[in-house]
């Protein structure tokens, strides 16, 4: 259940999350209709077997997740329907349909194929830090980010969360640190970085498994490219590549943060799950944390 990318929001801490357990039940995925094409509700971050706990807290950590069923109906197939039954009306009637009548057709097919249409399940993991205002959702998709944010304030009433704001340019930090400027403390290069040049249509450049200070790298500095994508590794807890939209990608956890899992005392599924988020929430917060400090992101209004 280890996150994978990591796309931030901030929230005012005065936000009050005691009534949430009370009000999930409203809002749960129900199975996508006959003729609907997608359903979204809460499901429980424990999986589909929990049918009473839709929530998941330690502490000022909060877990939710949101499902969705998605009707899987390919353009292709419509159109192809669309134009057998536009051909059999020619032939037939000698006329071709207008504009009007061809939507109207094609409707009709839609409501004909839905309920037949297979149904693709999915979810999305977001974990809320109350103390430090925050949401860390896991996707590397802006817009997915947004969904969950839409979701949680359909829920709560009220959600006045936002994209991480950064009072520094977040392309001029990650340019400076591979330049060779300090960066913060228990942080250091990866082996993977983009490069663009800034003007309108540039030229991008990126490196795999390359060592980044080196004078290939200074080459292109020195041209004028600005890194838009950083590998970075955060002590040996985790690995990650962070972009100049301040989303995290490509996340590992490392021996450093695993290895705390060897001294769960309890056993079973459960216990193991409160221990991996505890781990999680804790390793994410850390990292928040040096983000909020090296980029100088605003706190929201509250």
């Amino acid at each position: 259940m280890f996150f994978k990318n990591l796309t931030l929001f901030r929230f005012p801490t005065s936000i009050d999350f005691s009534e949430v357990d009370t009000l999930l039940p409203q809002v749960v995925l129900k199975p996508v209709g006959a003729l609907e094409m997608t359903s979204r509700g809460f499901i429980s971050p424990f999986g589909r077997e929990e049918k009473f706990q839709f929530s998941h807290r330690i502490g000022d950590a909060l877990w939710l997740t949101v499902g969705g069923e998605d009707k899987i109906l390919p353009s292709v197939v419509v159109n192809d329907l669309l134009a057998r039954k536009l051909e059999e009306i020619e032939e037939k009637e000698g006329r071709k349909p207008g504009g009007r009548e061809r939507k109207r057709l094609k409707d009709d097919l839609l409501h004909e194929l839905l309920p037949r249409a297979f149904v693709k399940s999915s979810r999305t993991d977001a974990f809320l830090d109350l103390q430090h205002g925050y949401v860390a959702v896991d996707s590397s998709s802006r817009k997915t980010g947004e969904n969950v944010m839409s979701d949680i304030r359909g829920m709560l009433g009220s959600f006045p969360a936002m994209p991480l704001n950064a009072e520094v340019a977040p392309r001029a930090i990650l340019t400076a640190w591979i330049a060779g400027e300090p960066l913060p403390e228990g942080l250091s290069l990866g082996e993977e970085c983009e490069m663009k040049d800034p003007a309108e249509g540039g030229a991008v450049v990126k490196c795999q498994h390359q060592e980044l200070r080196c004078d290939e790298i200074d080459k292109h500095l020195d041209a004028g490219k600005q890194v838009t994508k950083l590998a970075l590794i955060f002590e040996d807890n985790l690995s990650f590549v962070l972009g100049d939209d301040l989303i995290v990608r490509k996340l590992k956890f490392l021996d450093g943060a695993l290895d705390q899992l060897e001294h769960i005392d309890e056993e079973g599924r459960r216990a193991e799950l409160d221990a991996r988020f505890a781990l999680q929430s804790g390793e994410i917060r850390r990292l928040f944390l040096l983000l909020e400090q090296a980029f100088k992101l605003s706190k929201a209004d509250s």
